[in-house]
């Protein structure tokens, strides 16, 4: 019978609460998927904070902090997770959070954070000389106040199971999913692919994303300090890939004229509408061709591009290779 992995997460006021429930959910359903196939649970999970108790989330609701951080013997925790969310500025000045984590970073075999929890590994000097990752808007703080961190703002997360970057003990990821991307990866590297897929399945997900994919985020906004006009506009795209998104359409959603869309696009993005649909749809159907599932003719009807010529164009301008062969080297 294999011994119970404590599998730890931070809480502070304040926290992202997806950045903590999300990963700990995928963990307590691999304990599922095993007992289904009449195994024994792997992970122990156990939400710790600076007191115990109730503590309010971003989202103005409470989770529980079932232990204190300072009472736990480190040694036991076999995976340590650090959240973001709107109070980690608060948490990089906490002194007392900052030391005892650098006192059990040698004790827990992996130490990770999700979302802007990196900003305070990086404050305890964790992340020094090593690759880390954020959440988009939160890549350039990094960078800048913390220069001596190799930021790789473009991946979803940095854990390594070969340890291949020296990113097997010491890992992060990027904003909410990307946590359980990056949950997902630590359960493949514990019990294997089959049980990592099984537990997507389950969670009704995208099977497994690569640390290396790009944040899809970052097509939405490259430059988050400019944008302002377009946040709303940015966002409703991204949930209609498959409709008319043509100059006029995105105009009249913007409640703008084509003519001042057109400047506002470029003045906050960087290039023009048309351009911006077409980069934002191809990231959409690689993200798809990644699953097996699905079809090149139902890719190009679910991200826009009509028909499986259109995709196989855009396919070959910008990543030199056909939709068949981008799935064929990473499905």
């Amino acid at each position: 019978m294999d011994a119970l992995k404590t599998i730890a997460c931070l809480l502070y006021p304040d926290v992202m609460s997806l950045d903590v429930t999300g990963p700990l959910q995928v963990f307590a359903s691999a304990n599922v998927e095993r007992q289904r196939q009449g195994l024994p649970a792997l992970y122990r999970l156990v939400v710790l904070g600076q007191q115990t108790g109730a503590i309010a989330t971003s989202a103005g609701f409470q989770l529980v902090a079932e232990q204190r951080w300072c009472e736990i013997d480190a040694a036991q925790i076999d995976t340590l997770l650090i959240p973001g969310g709107l109070g980690e500025q608060v948490q990089c000045q906490n002194q007392e959070l900052l030391t005892w984590l650098r006192a059990a970073e040698p004790q827990v075999r992996r130490l990770g954070s999700v979302c802007s929890g990196a900003l305070i590994l990086a404050a305890a000097g964790l992340l020094k000389g090593r690759r880390a990752t954020t959440h988009w808007a939160d890549a350039e703080n990094l960078r800048r106040e913390y220069p001596d961190v190799m930021v790789a703002a473009d991946c979803l997360h940095t854990y390594d199971p070969q340890d291949l970057h020296g990113d097997g003990h010491i890992f992060t990821s990027a904003g909410v999913t990307a946590g359980i991307d990056l949950a997902l990866a630590l359960i493949e590297a514990d019990l294997g692919r089959v049980t990592a897929l099984a537990v997507a399945r389950r969670l009704v997900m995208f099977l497994r994303r690569p640390g290396g994919q790009a944040q899809f985020s970052a097509l939405l906004t490259p430059e988050p300090s400019r944008i302002t006009r377009l946040a709303t506009l940015l966002e409703w795209i991204a949930v209609h890939l498959s409709e008319d998104l043509s100059l006029d359409a995105l105009a009249a959603q913007a409640h703008m004229t084509p003519r001042t869309l057109s400047r506002v696009f470029v003045q906050e993005l960087g290039m023009g509408p048309g351009r911006y649909v077409e980069r934002i749809r191809l990231e959409a159907a690689r993200h798809l061709l990644q699953g097996p599932q699905a079809s090149i003719a139902t890719v190009a009807r679910l991200t826009g591009f009509a028909h499986p010529e259109n995709l196989r164009r855009t396919f070959h301008k910008h990543l030199g290779v056909s939709p068949l062969e981008y799935a064929a080297r990473f499905t």
